[in-house]
């Protein structure tokens, strides 16, 4: 480190120590205005002779008419004591009406200085504020002497290159695992429905395939949920006005024949609530949601409910059924890839457990948050709240 490098700790120590010494030197000129203007009216005679005649000028000062030279001698130092005690507290009170403005110029002038020291950190925070892992092609480039903030928003910056190299090999990796993982998939369904569909095969091939094929989808479901939840965990950058109410609309559509082949009756209550954000994303989260309301319901009699509206700031989307009675400290558990209640959903036939950390993550991409809280009686209260 060279010997003279505009350290921030030198700096600091220049800025305050010269405030320091620049505010000695007002407080002692000022002192020094005042204890003159106080010797000067201390030293003022409180009478004056006027024809051989003595006349007092302050009526705190009353001299003998007659008497001896002690007498009148007395009176005088009496008067003297009396003028020199009135110009101390003169000098006391003027020099607390002097401290005090001092110290209020002193707390302004540090306030500014010290937000113009702290400037480059309050600059590298916003930044890191706003870095997120769709958007990390911001840097800080601080300009300045090359102190310590500096170094500091230097390795910032670089820390920020190997990230976004990171991602984007992220982003070719999930584009690749797409279609890697993808293709054979689709040729093994395809496959297995072109053997479904000949009739010369027996009731154990047909009953084989179509066993064979509803594993098929499941683990093309799984793929799809896994590649979704990578890509949701970034934020959304190329955003447009979505109707929550609308997704919330398209996903109960969707679900309407699954909810009547189990029974539960879907009911909803949709206002407009316009968010800036990705349409396709947004409908997944109602979808998953209300997918999962009408699997984990009720056998009878169960019913799911959605609502959608504005509170101030947020466009929130609320999902209710009716459904088992769920724990409290089970909630946090329904958000975890592969889990559901006291048992892991991998191996359920209601889903390849990613709903709900799949809303999770693009609520989150969104700038919002998803939480539950068990329904007294069973069931859920699933709300999304995502900023308008």
């Amino acid at each position: 480190m060279p010997l003279f490098r505009p350290t921030i700790r030198i700096r600091l120590t220049l800025l305050y120590g010269g405030m320091f010494l620049i505010a000695g030197v007002i407080l002692l000129w000022i002192i020094y205005l005042l204890a003159a203007q106080a010797l000067h009216d201390g030293n003022m005679l409180p009478f004056r002779l006027v024809s051989g005649q003595v006349r007092t000028t302050t009526a705190s000062c009353d001299l003998p008419v007659t008497g001896s030279s002690d007498d009148f001698t007395a009176a005088i130092n009496a008067c003297m004591q009396y003028q020199r005690e009135v110009a101390l507290d003169t000098l006391l009170r003027r020099s607390l009406f002097a401290l005090v403005g001092l110290a209020v110029l002193a707390f302004a002038f540090g306030y500014l200085l010290a937000g113009r020291v702290l400037y480059p950190l309050g600059r590298i925070t916003r930044t890191a504020q706003a870095v997120v892992s769709s958007d990390l092609k911001r840097r800080i480039h601080l300009d300045g002497p090359d102190d310590e903030l500096k170094e500091l928003a230097d390795t910032f910056d670089e820390m920020l290159e190997r990230l976004e190299r990171s991602f984007d090999a992220q982003r070719r990796f999930v584009s690749n695992a797409s279609h890697e993982l993808r293709t054979p998939l689709a040729i093994n369904r395809t496959l297995l429905e072109v053997q479904l569909s000949d009739s010369a095969a027996g009731p154990e091939i047909q009953q084989l395939g179509k066993t064979l094929l509803a594993t098929n989808t499941r683990s093309e479901q799984l793929v799809e949920g896994l590649l979704l939840l990578a890509r949701s965990d970034n934020e959304i950058v190329d955003r447009k006005p979505v109707d929550v109410a609308e997704a919330a609309s398209q996903a109960l559509e969707q679900t309407r024949s699954e909810a009547d082949a189990k029974g539960v009756a879907l009911r909803s209550e949709l206002h407009e609530a316009v968010v800036q954000g990705n349409g396709v994303l947004l409908e997944r989260i109602a979808l998953n949601l209300v997918q999962n309301a009408v699997r984990y319901n009720v056998p009878e009699n169960g019913w799911v409910e959605v609502t959608a509206g504005l509170e101030p700031g947020l466009a929130v989307l609320t999902v209710t059924n009716t459904g088992p009675v769920v724990p409290a400290y089970e909630i946090d558990n329904l958000f975890e890839p592969f889990r559901r209640l006291r048992t892991e959903r991998t191996g359920s036939d209601k889903g390849v457990g990613l709903g709900l950390s799949i809303a999770r993550s693009v609520a989150r991409a969104h700038g919002g948050t998803i939480s539950a809280v068990p329904r007294e009686g069973g069931g859920l209260v699933m709300r999304v709240a995502i900023p308008v």
